[in-house]
């Protein structure tokens, strides 16, 4: 009696878990890269460059992925891919709106630290077994 309506509520729970984790991992991973070789192309200028740009693609990769793996076919296409265009530009728009305290937290830190790292030299690979 009780099985269909835990069907509906529990039943995509493993999607969604294997979808979050994927996602994050490949748009953390994507917004990680973008921002590190901005700050080399850009010699550390511009921030709200590599921020905006960063976060834009990390969250394009996040959402790309995170839906589809969670709730395809259950939503209809063009809902998901509303769901997935009204996230992504809600993300990016959060991260416009707080630049400025970005500004004044990365200011603070280069001085607090009296470190500025340009990740010229990284090698990115998220595969490799060496240290």
């Amino acid at each position: 009696m009780i099985q269909p309506a835990l069907e509906v509520v529990f039943g995509s729970t493993g999607r969604i878990v294997v979808g979050s984790i994927v996602a994050f991992w490949c748009g953390d991973f994507m917004n990680s890269y973008v921002m590190a070789k901005m700050k080399v192309w850009t010699e550390g200028r511009h921030l709200w460059t590599r921020t905006i740009g960063s976060t834009a693609v990390g969250q394009l990769v996040d959402s790309a992925l995170f839906y589809p793996i969670a709730f395809l076919g259950t939503w209809q296409p063009g809902t998901m891919l509303k769901v997935i265009a009204f996230n992504w530009a809600f993300k990016v728009s959060v991260e416009i709106l707080f630049t400025p305290a970005t500004y004044a937290i990365v200011a603070w830190l280069k001085r607090r630290e009296n470190e500025d790292w340009y990740d010229r030299h990284t090698d990115f690979t998220p595969f490799s077994l060496k240290d």
